[in-house]
């Protein structure tokens, strides 16, 4: 057990103790109100957003950290927390908006319809999904698949910020205008801006449309390809279709 997991076990203890001799009419010693609705609501839950100087050395640790996290309103309806997955050191990281419905079930990112399609693409690329990495933007399913709010975006966006910094991928993709609009720019718009190069923390990242936005508008299908072959010029992946034209000949 690290130091932060001893602290958070200790305040847990706290918290057990204080409920506990109030539940049998003991005088509990003396808290403030600041600090008793503090342990009342969890060492999380009012929290500020992290900062830039990440405490944990991987992420199995982070994954950990955040398992029991409750530090922005979508903690409360969640089933579980969906972290993300992938090869820990992958060359390209896929970020998302938020999980489903299916991905909160599961426990594991892009698994639904617009994650199978996702998986096509990956493969169209001539990679798997187990060479890649996928998260998103918050880890935590918004009710109704609501977009994310601003305040629950800040709270997560620092986690991804710590994967990213622990993967150090060569190229980052975001899918859909939530995560272009939190790694790019607010004034992001995906129609006009998708297809061109900008950098998150140092790495070169390629803004494209997300796959559900694919299946109503199978068309853009197209637009997403032709973001997906620069992002495999930079990678120099070669186009499975033309290794298999030379194959033949």
């Amino acid at each position: 057990m690290n130091v932060r997991e001893e602290v958070m076990h200790l305040v847990g203890q706290i918290k057990r103790q204080l409920i506990s001799s109030q539940e049998i009419g003991l005088d509990a010693p003396f808290v403030s109100t600041n600090s008793l609705n503090y342990l009342k609501k969890g060492p999380q839950m009012d929290a500020a957003p992290l900062g830039e100087d990440f405490c944990w050395s991987s992420l199995k640790e982070l994954k950990d950290f955040m398992s029991n996290c409750e530090r922005c309103r979508l903690s409360t309806e969640r089933k579980n927390m969906v972290f993300g997955e992938g090869l820990p050191h992958a060359r390209l990281v896929f970020v998302g908006e938020a999980p489903g419905m299916e991905e909160d079930v599961t426990g594991r990112p892009f698994v639904g319809p617009a994650g199978k399609l996702l998986t096509d693409i990956i493969k169209a690329m001539g990679l798997t999904r187990e060479e890649v990495y996928i998260g998103n933007i918050v880890k935590c399913r918004p009710p109704d698949n609501r977009d994310p709010e601003p305040d629950e975006i800040g709270m997560c966006l620092p986690f991804l910020k710590a994967q990213i910094s622990f993967i150090e991928p060569e190229i980052i993709c975001s899918l859909g205008r939530i995560p272009a609009q939190s790694l790019v720019s607010r004034n992001f718009k995906i129609t006009r801006d998708r297809g061109q190069w900008h950098y998150f923390l140092g790495i070169p990242l390629m803004p494209t449309y997300h796959p559900a936005y694919l299946l109503r508008y199978p068309h853009a299908k197209r637009d997403v390809w032709e973001d997906m072959q620069k992002i495999m010029k930079e990678l120099r992946l070669k186009d499975p279709r033309e290794l298999r034209d030379q194959n033949k000949d």
